[in-house]
């Protein structure tokens, strides 16, 4: 890791401690051994080094392609842990890259809605999360984070608004048996919505409002 990650950590903390009021919730759903992956609710370009930060974890996430286009952002996101992902359709060279850091016991953080929230509603998932967890079986920790969005508004740090990371129980999506389609692909992203749904107050659950199955298997039972 290079030394922009670890000192973008300290800094994260710093800020969050200093300027915000900053709350996690449910460290004791992380599992003692990992690697994990870690998918949440989107409302802020903050919003991956604040769960970086939360969670005693050494973790990369990815971030939209367009960030790597100017050689400042690319440098930044790319040292604090990070690689370019499309966001419509299967990106497999974001795959190979979530593969390599996987195996090597490093978390990856990534946001199935693909993109920030422009209100603080849910929106609809892409199928890459869904995708990640059923291809390589790796555990999915739910996250969820409110009050971010607060650092869109003038002059936040005077009101020092109240973020919360709040940690779920990890559980595992079925193992894929074979090509999937994209509508079971979806329709397992919509599983790991829910799981982040049920974290958050209603008013932020937006698509994912209602009520529904979920269709998964806790980490603590083994796996067929």
């Amino acid at each position: 890791m290079h030394w922009v990650y670890y000192s973008g950590r300290i800094l994260a903390r710093l800020i969050l401690v200093t300027m915000t009021r900053w709350q996690v919730k449910g460290r004791y759903n992380i599992p003692e051994q990992g690697p994990l992956l870690i998918v949440s609710n989107h409302l802020h370009v903050v919003d991956p080094p604040t769960i970086a930060a939360s969670l005693p974890l050494k973790t990369v996430f990815m971030a939209k392609e367009e960030l790597f286009h100017h050689c400042f952002s690319r440098y930044i996101v790319k040292n604090f842990g990070s690689f370019p992902v499309r966001r419509r359709g299967v990106d497999r060279e974001a795959l190979r890259q979530a593969e390599y850091w996987l195996k090597r016991g490093v978390s990856l953080i990534i946001f199935p809605e693909g993109k920030r929230s422009s209100t603080i509603e849910m929106q609809p998932a892409f199928p890459g999360s869904a995708h990640l967890a059923s291809r390589f079986g790796f555990p999915v920790l739910p996250v969820s984070i409110t009050g971010t969005e607060k650092l869109r508004e003038p002059f936040w740090w005077l009101r020092r608004p109240r973020i919360t990371v709040n940690i779920g129980q990890p559980f595992y999506l079925p193992s894929a048996n074979g090509k999937q389609t994209k509508e079971e692909l979806y329709q397992l992203a919509d599983s790991i919505m829910e799981h982040i749904a049920a974290l958050l107050p209603l008013e932020y659950r937006g698509s994912y409002a209602r009520e529904g199955k979920i269709n998964y298997q806790p980490s603590g039972k083994n796996r067929s």
